[in-house]
């Protein structure tokens, strides 16, 4: 089984756009019509769709520690710093987590990049 990932809305459209030339299954907020939606919600959509959540955005990261403490159960969430990695570098490790990694090894956790 492959990954589905749920793009946030910082997430830069050449990192979606280089996704979806690789094949992955990818959906963004915004197409989703959750552009203004508070992180919460996000990652509530995010899971309510069986999707891992991928941000740029630190906030998230938050979010996911307070429900990993809290015991609430969501998909996942993959962050990579927006001056830490190259698009190029961000594109090739999801791919390799979508099409390697199954969903049970990313629920309820924060995965950071680069690999």
């Amino acid at each position: 089984m492959t990954i589905a990932l749920y793009m946030d809305v910082h997430v830069h459209r050449a990192i979606t756009t280089g996704l979806r030339l690789r094949g992955v299954d990818v959906l963004t907020a915004q197409e989703d019509g959750y552009r203004t939606a508070p992180d919460t919600v996000l990652l509530d959509r995010a899971t309510e769709l069986g999707r891992v959540l991928f941000s740029q955005d630190e906030d998230l990261l938050a979010e996911g520690k307070l429900r990993q403490t809290h015991g609430m159960s969501f998909t996942g969430v993959i962050y990579a710093h927006q001056l830490r990695i190259t698009i190029g570098r961000c594109v090739n490790d999801l791919e390799l987590i979508a099409k390697v990694a199954e969903p049970e090894e990313l629920a309820n956790r924060v995965e950071y990049l680069p690999l």
